[in-house]
C-alpha cells in the first residue's frame, strides 16, 4: 500500500488520472445531454422554460457562441483570456434550453481544438470540462426557473428574477470551468491548487465577470429585436480589439519579447509567491541561474541576428527540459533562471541542474549553422541559502560565477566562497576613491641578468596602504577590480605611474625598462594601444622604457583579437612578456604567433627547483623551448643561492626574486639601482649577484605582496 500511495503521489500519475476522470465524466455528460435533447424533440414542440424565438435567431446565437470561442479576448501570445462564447452560451439558457447551450458550447470547443491542432488528450479535456461546466449551470437554471414554478413556461418576460437566475448560473459555469482547469494545470505542473488559484484567479475571474454581465443584454435583444444582435457585433468587435490590446500590453510587461519567456518582473512575482507558499508549508524552493558560455563570441562572429535566433532555440529547448517541474524565465542577455517552487531535497535541485546541463550536449541547429554551446549553472535553495527571493537570486548568481571560474559547469552556493560581502563592497568604494586620490603606490622589484649581473629592468607592483585597514593584499584588490569593471582604471593608473618613474630614471641616465601587468580586459579594450602611445608621448620616454606582462589566459580568450592588439604594441616598440608561463594552457602555435620577447617561469616551479627533479626538468625544457624560439627566460621567485646557481646552469637569462631585492618604493629602488650600477661594471660576468640583500622573511607565501614578488 505504501508503494501504491507513493506511485499515486507522483505529479504525472495524478495528472493522467485526473485528465482521464474529467474526460470520462465529460463523455457521459455529453451523452446524457444528447439523449435529453432527443427526448425533448420527440415529446414536445418546445423545450421547458424556453422563450419563444425563431429558429433562425437561435442558430444565430449558436453561431455567435462558436465565433466567441474561436476569437476570445486574449493576448496573441497566451491562451488565457475571456471568451465571448460565455455571454452567448449562457444566454441560450434563457432563449432556448440548457441542453442547447451545452451542445452549442461542445460544438464550439471542437471547432477551436481542430483549429489550434491540440493533442487528442488536451482537446478531449477541453471539450469535456466545458460540457461539465455548462451542464452544471444549465441544470441549476432549469431548477430555478421551471421546477419550482417561479416563471411560467413560455413567458417572454425578462424580469429581475430571470436575470438574476441567469447570472447566478453563468457564475456557476465560470467557477466549475476554472476549478476543473486549474486542478488540471496544478496536477500537470505538480504545484498546489492554491498556488495556481493565486496566480490566475483574479485575472481570469474579472474578465469572465464582464462576459456574465453581457449575457442578459444578449437575451433582451434576442427577445425583442433579434436583428439588433448584428448591430451589437461592431461594438463587441471594438471592445474585443481594445481589450486584446490591453491584454497584449499586460503580457509584454511580464514577458521577454524575444523568447516569449517570463521576464525578471514576472519571475520576481512568481518567486515571492513560491517562497510564501514554502514558508507556509515548510517546503523548499530552488533557483538555477544559467549563463551561456562564450555567447559573446557568437554575436561578435555571426552577428546579433544569429545570436537572437540562438537564444530563441535555447529557450525552446530549455522549456522542454524544465517542463512542468518549474518556471523558466529569461533574466538578462544570455542568462536564464529556472524557479523550482517545490523541491524536496538539495539533490532534487542539483538533479534538475544536471538535466539542464545535459540539454547542451546536443548541438543547436540553426538555419545556416550548427553550434556547440555550453553553460554555467549556479544553484541556490530556500531556506538554506537565503531568506528572500532577491537574495536567493543573488546567491545563485554568485554560484554561477564560481562555476564559470572553476569550469565545473555546475556549482552550488557556498557561503565560505562568497566574496560579495558588505565589507568587500566597502573596499570597492575605497579603491575607487584611492585611485581618484592617488593613494596607491608602485613598488619596483629588479630583474638581473645571470650572465652580466646587471639590472635589465624592474617590475612595477602596485601597493595600497589603506587608511584604516593598513596594507591591503594586492591579490585581493586586483581581483576585486577585475570582477567589477574597475580593472581598466587600475591599469591606466599603474601605467601612468610606471611611465612617470621611467621618465625620471631615463633622464638621469638609468635606462632600465619598467614592466607592468595588464589583464585580458585591457588587451581587448579598443583604445588600449592608443592610451599606451599617448602615455609614452606625454612623459617623453621611448617605447622600450615600458614592458607589458600578459598571462596565457590572454592568448586563449579570443586569440585573434589579442594577437592584433599585441602586434600593434610590438610595432609601437613596447616589449611584451608572457607571465606565469607553465601554469596555463597555451599552445606552442600561439606562442609562436604572438610577438612576445620573453617568458617568465612561474615561481611555483622555481621554488622547488633544487629539490624536485620534475620541476627541474620542466624548467630545463622551458628554457630550451624559449631559446629555440628566440625568447629570453626570466625566473621568478629566486630566493636562495642554490636556486640561483641551478638556474644559471640551466641557461636561464634573468632572475627576479628576494635574493636580489624585494619590491621597493621608488626612492629606495633608485638608491638600490645607483648602488648596483656602481658595484657591477658594464660587461662584468657574475655567477652570483653582488651585492646580495637578504630578506628576513623567506616564506613563499607573503601576505601583502603580489604573486610576482
Amino acid at each position: 500500500m505504501s508503494r501504491l500511495r507513493t506511485f499515486l503521489s507522483e505529479p504525472t500519475v495524478r495528472a493522467r488520472a485526473y485528465l482521464s476522470a474529467v474526460i470520462a465524466l465529460g463523455v457521459l455528460t455529453l451523452a446524457a445531454v444528447a439523449t435529453r435533447e432527443l427526448t425533448y424533440s420527440e415529446t414536445a414542440d418546445g423545450h421547458p422554460g424556453e422563450l419563444h424565438v425563431p429558429t433562425a435567431v437561435l442558430w444565430l446565437v449558436v453561431a455567435l457562441v462558436v465565433l466567441g470561442e474561436v476569437r476570445p479576448v486574449l493576448s496573441r501570445r497566451t491562451t488565457d483570456g475571456a471568451s465571448l462564447g460565455l455571454a452567448f452560451g449562457t444566454a441560450l439558457y434563457a432563449v432556448s434550453c440548457w441542453t442547447d447551450a451545452v451542445l452549442a458550447q461542445a460544438l464550439a470547443m471542437v471547432v477551436v481544438q481542430i483549429g489550434q491542432r491540440h493533442t487528442l488528450t488536451r482537446a478531449a479535456f477541453n471539450v469535456a470540462q466545458q460540457t461539465i461546466s455548462y451542464s452544471a449551470g444549465g441544470l441549476l437554471y432549469f431548477l430555478l426557473t421551471d421546477s419550482h414554478g417561479h416563471y411560467a413556461t413560455g413567458s417572454n418576460v425578462l424580469g429581475a428574477g430571470r436575470v438574476s437566475a441567469l447570472m447566478v448560473c453563468a457564475l456557476v459555469v465560470v467557477v466549475v470551468n476554472h476549478v476543473l482547469v486549474w486542478l488540471g494545470v496544478a496536477a500537470v505542473r505538480g504545484v498546489p491548487f492554491s498556488l495556481q488559484l493565486r496566480r490566475d484567479g483574479w485575472r481570469q475571474t474579472r474578465s469572465s465577470a464582464a462576459m456574465i454581465c453581457l449575457a442578459p443584454l444578449v437575451v433582451g435583444l434576442t427577445m425583442r429585436h433579434a436583428w439588433l444582435l448584428l448591430c451589437l457585433l461592431p461594438a463587441i468587435y471594438v471592445v474585443h480589439g481594445s481589450t486584446t490590446e490591453r491584454w497584449e500590453r499586460e503580457w509584454e510587461s511580464k514577458h521577454d519579447l524575444l523568447t516569449g519567456l517570463p521576464n525578471s518582473r514576472q519571475l520576481r512575482a512568481d518567486g515571492d509567491r513560491a517562497l510564501e507558499d514554502a514558508e507556509r508549508t515548510g517546503g523548499n524552493v530552488g533557483v538555477l541561474l544559467l549563463d551561456l558560455d562564450r555567447f559573446k563570441d557568437v554575436n561578435d562572429t555571426l552577428g546579433h541576428l544569429i545570436g537572437d535566433q540562438l537564444l530563441r532555440v535555447v529557450a525552446s529547448r530549455l522549456s522542454a527540459c524544465v517542463g512542468s517541474q518549474g518556471t523558466l524565465a529569461r533574466w538578462s542577455g544570455d542568462e536564464f533562471v529556472v524557479l523550482l517552487p517545490h523541491v524536496r531535497t538539495e539533490q532534487d535541485t542539483l538533479a534538475a541542474a544536471h538535466r539542464i546541463a545535459e540539454c547542451f550536449t546536443i548541438p543547436f541547429q540553426l538555419e545556416a549553422y550548427t553550434l556547440d554551446l555550453e553553460c554555467s549553472i549556479g544553484v541556490a535553495e530556500y531556506p538554506r541559502d537565503a531568506q528572500d527571493f532577491e537574495q536567493l537570486l543573488q546567491r545563485a548568481d554568485v554560484a554561477m560565477y564560481q562555476a564559470k571560474r572553476a569550469r565545473t559547469g555546475i556549482a552550488g552556493y557556498e557561503a565560505g566562497r562568497d566574496q560579495n560581502t558588505p565589507d568587500r563592497l566597502a573596499l570597492l568604494g575605497d579603491l575607487r576613491r584611492a585611485l581618484a586620490g592617488g593613494e596607491l603606490q608602485l613598488h619596483y622589484q629588479p630583474k638581473v641578468s645571470f650572465a652580466s649581473g646587471q639590472v635589465v629592468g624592474f617590475e612595477g607592483l602596485v601597493r595600497w596602504n589603506h587608511v584604516t585597514r593598513g596594507m591591503v593584499n594586492p591579490e585581493e584588490f586586483v581581483q576585486l577590480a577585475e570582477q567589477t569593471g574597475l580593472m581598466s582604471t587600475l591599469t591606466s593608473y599603474v601605467v601612468e605611474r610606471a611611465l612617470a618613474q621611467a621618465a625620471v630614471w631615463w633622464r638621469s641616465g638609468l635606462s632600465v625598462p619598467i614592466a607592468v601587468n595588464v589583464s585580458m580586459r585591457d588587451i581587448h579594450a579598443p583604445n588600449f594601444v592608443a592610451s599606451i602611445q599617448e602615455g609614452l608621448e606625454k612623459h617623453g620616454v621611448p617605447a622600450e622604457a615600458l614592458q607589458l606582462e600578459i598571462t596565457e589566459r590572454v592568448l586563449l580568450q579570443d586569440p585573434q583579437r589579442a594577437k592584433a592588439t599585441l602586434e600593434r604594441l610590438d610595432a609601437l616598440g613596447v616589449n611584451l612578456s608572457l607571465d606565469d608561463f607553465g601554469t596555463g594552457y597555451s599552445s606552442l602555435v600561439l606562442l609562436r604567433s604572438v610577438p612576445v620577447r620573453e617568458i617568465k617561469i612561474d615561481k611555483s616551479f622555481v621554488a622547488r627547483l633544487a629539490h624536485d627533479a620534475e620541476d627541474a626538468a620542466i624548467v630545463r625544457s622551458t628554457v630550451d623551448l624559449a631559446h629555440s624560439l628566440g625568447l629570453k627566460v626570466v625566473a621568478e621567485g629566486v630566493e636562495d643561492e642554490i636556486t640561483w646557481q641551478r638556474l644559471a646552469e640551466l641557461g636561464c637569462d634573468v632572475a627576479q626574486g628576494w635574493l636580489l631585492a624585494k619590491a621597493l618604493p621608488a626612492h629606495e629602488a633608485t638608491a638600490w639601482l645607483n648602488r648596483r650600477a656602481l658595484s657591477v661594471p658594464p660587461g662584468r660576468s657574475a655567477a652570483l649577484p653582488a651585492p646580495k640583500p637578504r630578506p628576513t622573511l623567506r616564506s613563499t607565501t607573503r601576505p601583502g605582496l603580489s604573486r610576482s614578488d
